[in-house]
This record gives C-alpha cells, sequence and structure tokens, in this order.
C-alpha cells in the first residue's frame, strides 16, 4: 500500500495518537542529542541548549496543531506556523524552507487537507529537506526530520513512502473503508529515525507502542491496505507484532490463532485498496465534478462559491468544500434543513461548534461570510451521479425553507 517495509510499521489507536508520538519523539530525540552542558544561559547553537523548532502549516488537524500550541504554552519547543497560499491553498516549499532555523528538527505537512482536499508538495519539500540536511550534518546541526498526516490520501490516489521521502506517515484506517485503527510508518525505525514511546508497559509493538494489540482492528487495516502478493508477509508482520519472536508465537493462543488467520487468507479478488485505485480515483474525480456542476447549475454560479477550489492546486478527487451564498444559510442551518443528505460543515472532529466557519477556509483566504457558509460534501467509491441529484435536490429544498422563513 506504501511502498515501506512491514517492520516500519507501528500500529496506533488512530490518527491522533500517530501524530502525538511523532512529535513527542523528534522532541525526546532532540532533547536527548542536543543536550545542554553547563549554563544555559551563554550557549548559543542548538547544540548546546536550544529548544527544538518545528516547522508546520495554519490549516493542519488538530491532532498536530494542539499538541504543538501545548509545547510552547509550556515553553518545551518553538514552533512556526506557516501561513498557507491564498492562491493555492497549499504550504509553499519556500516558504516552509524560510523558516528553519538551526535548531529546527521537526517540518510536518499534511498530505492533502481534510476540508479542503487541496495536496500539499510533500514530495518537493522532501528534496529540498533532504538537500539542506546534507548542509546541516556538515555544520554539526540536527537532522530536519519529515512527517506528513496521509489520513486523507490512503485509499483515495496511490501513494509511496519512497517517492515521498518522508521519514513519518500517519495512516488512519476508517479514512479507506477500513476499521477505527491507525498505523505510523517510520522510515528505518529505530536506526536511520528515532521513535520514543509515550507508553510504558508490555513490549508490545517492539516496546514503541507497549499495550495489547487490537488484533481484530489490525486484521481489518491490514485486510484493506494490502495488495493480494504480499499477504502471507503482513500475515507474517503481524504475527510478530502481537508475539515479538516466532518461539513466543507458538505458545500464543492457537485457537483463536487458527481462527483469525483463516479469515485472514487472502483470496484471489481484489484488495480495497491497492487494486483498482486508478478506477476508482477516476470514479470519485468523475461524481465530485459532476456534483459541482450540478450544484452551479441549481443555484446558480453567483450563489455558489467553490471553496475548495484553487487555480493550479491538485486536490483529492472526493472532496467538495462549497458555500450557498445568502444571509440565513449558515452550514449547519442548512444540513438542519435536509431530509436526505448526511454531510458536515468541517472537519468531522469538530462537529459541535458548526456555528463558527472554519479557520482552515479562513486561513485560505476564504471570506469570512462565504466560510461561515460552508458545506463538505464527499463522494465514496460507490456515490453515482444518481446520488448526486438527490442530494443536489434535498439542499435546493432546504434552502427554498430557510430562506421561506426569513
Amino acid at each position: 500500500m506504501l511502498g515501506g517495509k512491514p517492520q516500519d510499521i507501528v500500529f496506533t489507536s488512530g490518527g491522533t495518537e500517530s501524530n502525538n508520538l511523532v512529535i513527542h519523539s523528534v522532541v525526546k530525540h532532540f532533547q536527548d542529542t542536543q543536550a545542554p552542558k553547563g549554563d544555559v544561559g551563554e550557549q548559543q547553537s542548538p547544540r548546546e541548549g536550544a529548544r527544538p523548532h518545528i516547522i508546520t502549516c495554519t490549516v493542519e488537524h488538530d491532532s498536530i496543531r494542539l499538541p504543538l500550541e501545548h509545547l510552547v504554552e509550556e515553553q518545551v519547543a518553538e514552533v512556526t506556523f506557516v501561513p498557507v497560499s491564498k492562491v493555492s491553498g497549499q504550504a509553499e516549499v519556500e516558504d516552509i524552507m524560510a523558516a528553519v532555523r538551526p535548531a529546527t528538527c521537526l517540518v510536518t505537512v499534511m498530505l492533502a487537507n481534510n476540508e479542503t482536499g487541496v495536496v500539499m508538495p510533500i514530495s518537493e519539500i522532501s528534496q529540498r529537506v533532504k538537500a539542506l540536511n546534507q548542509k546541516r550534518a556538515a555544520s554539526g546541526l540536527p537532522r530536519v526530520l519529515l512527517h506528513t498526516d496521509a489520513a486523507q490520501v490512503v485509499g483515495k490516489r496511490r501513494l509511496d513512502v519512497e517517492e515521498l521521502g518522508v521519514d513519518f506517515l500517519t495512516i488512519v484506517g476508517h479514512k479507506f473503508y477500513g476499521p477505527r485503527i491507525g498505523a505510523l510508518y517510520i522510515r528505518g525505525l529505530g536506526k536511520l529515525t528515532p521513535l520514543y514511546p509515550m507508553l510504558f508497559g508490555g513490549g508490545q509493538e517492539r516496546n514503541f507502542r507497549p499495550g495489547t494489540e487490537n488484533t481484530p482492528m489490525i486484521a481489518g487495516l491490514g485486510k484493506v491496505s494490502l495488495a493480494t502478493p504480499q499477504p502471507q508477509r503482513w500475515w507474517t508482520r503481524l504475527r510478530e507484532s502481537m508475539f515479538r519472536t516466532p518461539e513466543r508465537a507458538d505458545k500464543g493462543s492457537p485457537d483463536c490463532l487458527h481462527g483469525l488467520e483463516t479469515r485472514l487468507e487472502i483470496s484471489q479478488a481484489a484488495e480495497l485498496v491497492t487494486e483498482n485505485c486508478e478506477a476508482y480515483e477516476a470514479h470519485m474525480r468523475d461524481v465530485r465534478d459532476y456534483l459541482e456542476d450540478r450544484l452551479e447549475a441549481e443555484f446558480g454560479r453567483k450563489r455558489i462559491h467553490l471553496n475548495s477550489r484553487f487555480p493550479g492546486a491538485e486536490r483529492l478527487p472526493n472532496t467538495c468544500n462549497v458555500s450557498i451564498r445568502g444571509p440565513q444559510l449558515q452550514g449547519y442551518q442548512v444540513l438542519a434543513q435536509c431530509r436526505m443528505l448526511l454531510a458536515s460543515v468541517g472537519a468531522a472532529c469538530h462537529s459541535d461548534h458548526g456555528d463558527q466557519p472554519s479557520p482552515v477556509l479562513l486561513s485560505c483566504g476564504v471570506p469570512f461570510d462565504v466560510a461561515r457558509n460552508a458545506l463538505r460534501l464527499s463522494v465514496g467509491r460507490s456515490t453515482t451521479r444518481a446520488d448526486v441529484d438527490l442530494a443536489v435536490q434535498d439542499l435546493k429544498q432546504a434552502v427554498a425553507r430557510l430562506e421561506g422563513q426569513a
């Protein structure tokens, strides 16, 4: 699914834990390797005691933004929040690189935004960071690690960690028809790239993530993730992650494992993510584009503002963020009037703040009065044009009811 090595995967409870684990590890590694010696007040270089510095952008998920803000409040780290371009909706490569300091140890930029679908230039950032690290090594400066939260991308388009060139990559199962579990890719785990546990207890996940694994969830994630040529390698990885050694696996619960192994036999049928990915992507893009065309046709182009359409910016094939202009048409009010359509006004994690405009849209330059009317509409592999017609008609009737009450 990712093009990486099985031994570079650690299973977690979800994207929030994966993202926090990256931040925790990089800060801890900086503290361990750049430890101050002597009077901190007299020291200047990062090796002699500066706080770790992290670069991110202003449209990150809260599982990145809030931990970083907490580190700043606790005076543990310094963070630069790079504004995204109001033209492209992207974190521009030059802006990211301009924020680098001697104490910079991490750049974390999502692979695609969860509200706009805009794809970030991670490969380009990776190339620049790699070249920079060669110069920093010669100067004795800490290596800058690169993390991307790929929660929104897996299952919607092909990706390869070798092509991206990242050190960490966050995976979230329920974003691609899998169970609500997460995983973290770490390039050269423990050798090239550091990882420090946040929890202490058992030796699961090679001591990097102690605690009894949620085996059915891991099995489900593997089932939807892996290509058919690699089932045995994945099953071996799963057994190792559960038992740490083959010897211990032999002493496990054979009846339970036999039943699980039977369920995990990879059939000749195509796997959900890696097989037919291009066809799924093309289908979702076609239906999404049809949705946007229908909205403009029904409401008129002057009333429709496509918040996720930025000139020259690539975006995910399934995402449509749209506002229907009008004083009584705030997103949460429109959705409350819909009889069939189920959608959100922004990140699903923040559905309790629907009366406030999305900070992500505001950061991207969407005007306040437009952003507060935003609807985040997503299509999937099974969504049809007929479904779109029903949804648009539902929206049209909801708007008519609201405007009739004004």
